[in-house]
């Protein structure tokens, strides 16, 4: 139990290391900024499955509280960002006949599929709670989200992921412990 704490501790406290730095660039005032943080949500999901998503979920809405973004439109922002990654958690552990691992060119191209899909589902629960509660251009928003949730994670995601697996030998959750 307290190796269990320990470890909620640090994602937590990984969350803020990579968060904060770049609350201040925004793209819509008090609606959307640039948010590398992003990058972790699937390997939070795929390394320690639903805790992850939970705390990368509140995470973001503690971000939003300290930023001073709280509005009611952040309720929308943590379903979608328990959602996006439990998605991909949800797909690697349920439905796929095969172990994550980013080895190959077509598990590759599954992996960042299933991160475009994710981050589609998430711009599409996000965007209408802050188009119907704010005078917004939603398109620009829903691109906003759609980038974030989709380009950290390919880019910047997908290496750190293989780092993880490959160099420091972690092993993602298993399909008993999802």
């Amino acid at each position: 139990m307290k190796h269990k704490i320990r470890t909620y501790i640090l994602l937590v406290f990984v969350y803020l290391i990579v968060a904060a730095p770049f609350k201040v660039m925004e793209v819509i005032p008090g609606f959307a900024d640039i948010r590398p943080v992003t990058l972790l949500g699937p390997i939070y999901a795929l390394f320690y499955g639903i805790p992850g998503c939970v705390i990368f979920a509140v995470m973001n809405l503690v971000m939003d509280i300290v930023s001073g973004d709280l509005a009611w439109s952040c309720i929308a922002g943590l379903l979608a960002n328990f959602a996006g990654p439990f998605f991909i958690l949800y797909y690697w552990k349920r439905m796929s006949r095969e172990d994550l691992h980013l080895r190959s060119m077509s598990n590759i191209m599954k992996h960042i599929v299933l991160i475009i899909f994710s981050a589609v589902l998430e711009a599409v629960i996000i965007t209408p709670s802050v188009a119907f509660l704010y005078d917004v251009d939603w398109k620009l928003f829903f691109i906003s989200v759609l980038l974030n949730t989709s380009a950290f994670p390919i880019l910047f995601g997908i290496p750190l992921t293989v780092f993880i697996q490959e160099e420091l030998g972690f092993k993602q959750i298993s399909r008993k412990d999802m």
